[in-house]
């Protein structure tokens, strides 16, 4: 087990505990200074999360696609996706606990518990992709590389030769449609995860002052 790994690990603890018994780990939110500090950390961990976000999946991931030799641009992308998501997993899980201490479940109005469930929503979609859909995808990632090589296709950009090969392949295509399968649980898993951090950017918005 990395570090990275045993680091998220310890801080989802942390946050699970924060979760069910805030007081027990951190004491009442009475104090000004406490209460500042779980608030900038929620914040930091929350636009850090919702930035790597929408960068990785509607700029960065795109733009790379389109422009690198798509056994390239997956070797890259199988070396991101776990950074990307030990990232924002650890700062979902540092934003569930910050926001459990600020508000706790027993005194928490029914809006607050339903931003509670967001962020707990985010964070579990994130580490379903960083230990199940990623590491699947990867691995099946792989294995297609190994059959397109064999075929002499993969250098290009796009999926114009795969598609064209895999008419007339049927181990191609049936690769296609596992892979297929794999990478869109965990785009929807991914997706999922935006929708709920936009969810709780909206309250957050709503607390502003300008």
């Amino acid at each position: 087990m990395g570090w990275a790994t045993r680091f998220l690990a310890a801080v989802c603890f942390f946050a699970a505990g924060v979760l069910f018994v805030p007081e027990a780990l951190l004491g009442s939110p009475s104090g000004a200074g406490a209460v500042t500090t779980a608030k900038l950390a929620h914040v930091l961990s929350f636009a850090t999360s919702w930035g790597a976000a929408l960068w990785a999946t509607f700029i960065g991931g795109i733009i790379m696609f389109k422009n690198l030799p798509r056994h390239m641009f997956g070797n890259l992308q199988s070396k991101m996706f776990p950074a990307y998501f030990t990232l924002i997993s650890a700062c979902a899980a540092i934003s569930v606990a910050a926001f459990a201490y600020l508000h706790p479940w027993k005194t928490a109005s029914t809006v607050e518990r339903y931003q509670l469930g967001f962020l707990l929503s985010a964070l579990g979609c994130n580490l379903s992709n960083l230990l199940v859909f990623t590491p699947m995808t990867i691995e099946m990632m792989k294995k297609r590389h190994k059959i397109e090589r064999d075929l002499s296709i993969g250098e290009e950009v796009g999926w114009s030769k795969n598609q064209q090969v895999a008419k007339s392949n049927p181990t191609l295509a049936a690769m296609n449609k596992k892979f297929g399968m794999i990478h869109g649980l965990s785009s929807l898993a991914n997706i999922m995860s935006f929708g709920s951090l936009a969810m709780h950017s909206w309250y957050l918005a709503s607390k502003l002052e300008l």
